[in-house]
């Protein structure tokens, strides 16, 4: 199991949580997470032998938003 934080540019409104959160939930391999308002960030907890950080990254930024970094 794996945890990351991801930093995204300024999220403006709750829909963009939920699109985001909505999108998360149904990825396979990604046990949890939960979407920061007020810090634009993104926590997830995943199975790295079924999702990688980097399709993770891609999905969000799919959804047009940007991903500015990772911890």
């Amino acid at each position: 199991m794996t945890s990351k934080t991801y930093q995204l540019e300024t999220i403006s409104c709750p829909s963009c949580i939920a699109k985001i959160e909505g999108m998360l939930k149904k990825t396979e391999g990604i046990v949890s997470s939960e979407v920061l308002f007020n810090t634009s960030r993104v926590k997830v907890s995943f199975d790295e032998a079924k999702i990688t950080s980097d399709e993770i990254r891609n999905r969000i930024g799919k959804l047009g938003y940007r991903v500015l970094g990772e911890k």
